[in-house]
């Protein structure tokens, strides 16, 4: 089992996860890999979402159970003890049920144990308590991408490229890769190379390298291919800047599985 880029952060690309302030459920976008982390309050005179609302009614001592069984949540998760997340989060839900980080984190356990159906459930209900939330939209489309829907995920993908800080940089440079891969599936060989093009060796990220060594695969030509991976290596030489990278081209199918052979379709 290889990792999926999940932002319950949007996770610290979730799969993407961010620490929760007992004060408020709703998320906010972080980094690729960890849970959502909570909004910002909202101003006195703007009506809160219902269930923000709920989980301000909730006496003093709840709201910070509440608090310490995500934060311990989003420990478990971050250690891999993935069953051990839901049973803290079992505990999350019993104080409170309509949380978007808990179910939001819940979505990246089940992607981590690639039970993809109900990683889309879990991602969904987040989002109809969080709407437009970018880091539940990445895990959506994270999941799109896996379940190898092209089109849905390259529609989601650009959706949330628009809605990305441009600040991001690392993670909208990662959407635009992603992007890529899917024009590639859905026969839009022109727009994947005009993309493929979009950026250079002076761009602040793996994109070059990667979206080069995507044209190699496509050309049979492997050993170009690990020639530009490599060159990635050697620029970027932080694993936890190219993981997600890397991830990706695993679950899109040019690069075997460091856990043995390719990924299988779901």
């Amino acid at each position: 089992m290889n990792t999926i880029r999940i932002l319950p952060f949007l996770l610290a690309l979730i799969p993407v996860c961010a620490q929760a302030d007992p004060a408020s459920p709703a998320t906010k976008p972080a980094n690729p890999g960890a849970p959502a982390a909570p909004a910002a309050p909202a101003a006195a005179n703007k009506a809160l979402p219902a269930n923000q609302q709920a989980f301000l009614n909730l006496p003093e001592e709840r709201r910070k159970e509440f608090g310490k069984q995500l934060g311990e949540a989003q420990r478990l998760f971050q250690q891999k003890r993935i069953f051990e997340t839901f049973d803290t989060l079992d505990k999350a839900d019993a104080v409170f049920p309509d949380s978007p980080e808990c179910l939001n984190m819940r979505g990246a356990c089940y992607v981590e144990i690639r039970s993809f159906d109900k990683a889309a459930a879990a991602f969904n209900k987040a989002l109809l308590l969080s709407p437009d939330n970018p880091s539940i939209n990445f895990n959506i489309a994270e999941v799109f991408f896996v379940t190898k829907k092209w089109q849905e995920a390259n529609d989601l993908f650009g959706k949330i490229l628009q809605s990305l800080p441009k600040d991001n940089l690392a993670l909208c440079r990662l959407v635009e890769f992603k992007i890529l891969l899917c024009k590639k599936k859905l026969g839009l060989k022109d727009e994947a190379l005009a993309l493929a093009k979009k950026y250079d060796m002076d761009d602040d990220s793996p994109y070059y390298c990667f979206a080069n060594a995507a044209i190699s695969y496509d050309d049979k030509d492997l050993v170009k291919a690990e020639e530009w991976l490599a060159m990635a290596s050697r620029i970027f030489r932080n694993p936890e800047v190219l993981s997600p990278w890397q991830d990706t081209l695993v679950e899109f199918g040019y690069i075997k599985s460091f856990y043995g052979g390719e990924l299988k379709d779901e």
